[in-house]
């Protein structure tokens, strides 16, 4: 056994428990690191409440002199939670997020000190733009960029520094984030939503996306996954033989926390609810190692925050308990990856979430108007929805334990479909009394009790029905949620608008009544929709023919995804949404290839390291120690023996075959690297990383994984399954 792995497994055998303080009961500590509503009427005055307040339900400007009243409210506030410093917290398009700490001191002109946090410094800051990703928006020698300020989603402290979040925009205006978008998109399902909505109840003036999103991720001794070079540079095992025990007994699942793993979560939990983060739910998953975490629902914007202020959280609180926190999707083989569902519906100011049916047949049309409007949305740009989610890890996790296909599709449940059918054979134009009472009491009416027992839940559906919202199940788990729920609010928002144009027409042109109106659009998109709906088995090669006879996309890479984003309806879709411009979109399609370029890249790189620098030397070294063996037996019994030409020689010779085709694939992945990273157009670069390069990868495992099992385990070099995929 290598040094540094029997270091790393002796460091991991003598973790001791670390006790966590009971802090008593989570109410008492919600958010007491957050400027929120309780925390505003205590420091601000009524001006400037109301200010902040009318800024977050409509949107209105805050002056500045307002902004430097909450500015010194909100310092104040701060330094006695013992705040030294500030920042405006952003998310580039780098998937993470990002921060520059400020000090609250400042020296006057006499060179006296002082604590100084004015509105300037709250509501806009210029942090250097040209290190940052932007699609070809910025120069690299344009360094100017804006942080502004976002009080939707409150301030908050974390450590010693006092967080504000913020979008991020160019010197010329364009958003360099990925939280500007969302915003864009919150509003533009509002308005369309509401304008729907009001059909049912005029009382409605705002609606709100709300998510609840269900972080999957594995936990890993810190000793142990820094021995990996593949864990520590690229967040996966590139190689690895599977241990003989991993998830085939269904023992993991729902079963027993361990005692290590629940004191982490103890500590991230106390951590989180004082951010105002509403975790509520963990449990283990599927696989060994293997957990979940999941929060109260919330609005769409203020959960995204939440969501990366959660994973920013759990690395530092892992550290604490020797741990380290896999968020790659994809970390071990043959085993279940991570995802991250994002649960979503859209409720409004009257309570009521639209996604939900209620106790009235009008009710219960209200419900299924936003059902079918967000079922035929889907349909429509499910190739934008699946380019939303992709990524070279995601890659990995999609059509397999677990993980829903790169198919996009739909799944209601049997009872839910029975409906549309019946819908769909509603005839055409007014409705005579007897359809009326037949459509609203026998098929519409009974919509509740069908959802008391709304059919069995499947596990390889991409994106689908559960209840009183839809759960889009293949995003990845170290995915912003920021852009899935850009595009699946715009999606939806701009499904709306259409929505409401074809009933009103019909009212204005044909006379119809309200009701019979929407029942006849609706019956169209049941029709024109119907393709999206899947409900059987979504790893079968039978769907894959039939998801290509409905003409359904089956983008199974990321470069492949990727390519609708420049297409003309995409490019039309945001900018009639005002979500984003063609000069916004087209960015993000560029910083996504060269993201998945410079991952496969970096994978490349490690897997040329770990052949050359550890499996080369220590098979190797083992192979000596066996053909020293075989030179003793040859002279004690003769070539010719049994125990020599059986035994140690065949051995050697197996190694022999996948030394030669290991270093053989490495060589021919070396080269195929050259040529792409020669290409200058970057969509033939990224397709080449795909197609020409990435192919080697699993050769390479494949037979790094022989090796693994013919080589004495006392000789192997790197830190096994069996050891990293089982908690001490």
């Amino acid at each position: 056994m290598s040094n540094m792995r029997k270091e790393a497994i002796k460091q991991s055998m003598n973790r001791a428990t670390i006790n966590v303080e009971n802090t008593g009961g989570r109410s008492e500590i919600f958010g007491t690191h957050v400027f929120g509503q309780d925390r505003m009427q205590q420091y601000l005055t009524r001006d400037a409440l109301n200010s902040v307040n009318a800024a977050i339900s409509s949107g209105s400007k805050i002056d500045r002199r307002m902004a430097d009243q909450i500015a010194e409210a909100m310092k104040a506030w701060a330094m006695s939670m013992g705040a030294t410093h500030y920042t405006h917290w952003f998310q580039p398009l780098t998937g993470a997020t990002a921060e520059k700490h400020d000090a609250f001191f400042d020296l006057m002109a006499d060179g006296r000190a002082l604590e100084k946090f004015g509105g300037g410094q709250l509501v806009q800051q210029e942090p250097d733009a040209s290190s940052f990703p932007s699609g070809g928006i910025r120069n690299t020698f344009e360094a100017r960029g804006y942080t502004a300020w976002d009080p939707t989603s409150p301030a908050f402290i974390y450590g010693t520094t006092l967080c504000i979040p913020t979008i991020f925009v160019s010197y010329t205006g364009e958003a360099l984030d990925n939280k500007a978008p969302l915003l864009r998109a919150l509003h533009a399902v509002d308005e369309a939503a509401t304008a729907v909505a009001r059909y049912f109840d005029k009382n409605v003036s705002k609606v709100l996306a709300t998510l609840g999103w269900e972080q999957e991720y594995f936990l890993v001794d810190e000793a142990l996954a820094n021995a990996r070079p593949d864990i520590v540079m690229a967040g996966r095992t590139l190689v690895g033989q599977d241990a003989a025990k991993g998830q085939q007994l269904d023992d993991h699942y729902f079963g027993v926390i361990p005692q290590r793993a629940l004191q982490f979560m103890k500590e991230l939990e106390t951590e989180c609810v004082k951010l105002g983060i509403p975790v509520k739910t963990r449990h283990n998953e599927v696989a060994p190692n293997q957990f979940e975490l999941a929060p109260v629902f919330e609005e769409a914007n203020l959960s995204v925050d939440h969501n990366l202020l959660l994973m920013d959280i759990m690395e530092k609180v892992a550290q604490k308990h020797h741990f380290k926190v896999l968020f790659h999707e994809k970390p071990f083989a043959k085993i279940n990856g991570s995802g991250k569902h994002n649960n979503w519906s859209l409720a409004t100011d009257t309570g009521v979430n639209l996604l939900s049916p209620g106790t009235t047949p009008m009710k219960n049309l209200q419900f299924l108007t936003f059902f079918v409007n967000t079922i035929k949305a889907v349909d429509t740009y499910e190739e934008l929805l699946r380019s939303s989610i992709a990524s070279a890890s995601n890659d990995l996790r999609l059509g397999a334990n677990e993980a829903p296909p790169a198919i996009l599709s739909i799944f209601i449940g049997k009872q839910l479909n029975d409906v549309l059918d019946e819908l769909e054979g509603v005839s055409q134009g007014k409705l005579s009394p007897e359809e009326k009472t037949e459509l609203k009491l026998n098929v519409v009416g009974k919509i509740p009790e069908i959802l008391l027992d709304n059919t069995d839940r499947n596990r390889t559906s991409p994106f689908a029905f559960t209840g009183n919202k839809f759960e889009l199940r293949a995003v990845g788990s170290r995915t912003n949620c920021a852009k899935p729920m850009t595009v699946l609010n715009t999606i939806v928002a701009k499904q709306l608008q259409e929505f409401k144009k074809e009933v009103d027409g019909l009212i204005a042109s044909k006379k119809l009544k309200k009701d019979e109106a929407i029942f006849n659009v609706l019956r169209e998109y049941i029709k024109s929709s119907k393709r999206i709906r899947f409900e059987g088995d979504g790893y079968s090669a039978e769907w894959k023919a039939e998801a290509k006879r409905r003409k359904l996309s089956n983008n199974a890479s990321t470069p492949e995804a990727l390519k609708v984003m420049s297409s003309k309806e995409t490019l039309d879709l945001f900018r009639s949404m005002d979500v984003m411009s063609e000069t916004e979109v087209k960015a993000r399609q560029e910083v996504e290839l060269d993201t998945y370029i410079l991952q496969t890249q970096i994978e490349g790189r490690v897997f040329n390291e770990l052949v050359y620098s550890y499996i080369i030397p220590a098979t190797v070294a083992y192979q000596n120690t066996l053909i020293r063996n075989v030179l003793g037996l040859k002279e004690i019994y003769g070539a010719a023996h049994k125990s020599f030409t059986d035994g140690p020689l065949n051995l050697i010779e197996q190694i022999s075959e996948h030394l030669e085709q290991l270093k053989k694939n490495t060589d021919a992945m070396v080269e195929a690297r050259k040529k792409a990273n020669a290409m200058k157009d970057i969509h033939k670069k990224a397709f080449s990383y795909c197609e020409d390069v990435k192919p080697y990868f699993e050769e390479i495992r494949k037979h790094s994984d022989k090796l693994e099992r013919l080589v004495d385990d006392a000789a192997w070099p790197l830190v096994k399954y069996r050891e990293l995929l089982f908690i001490k």
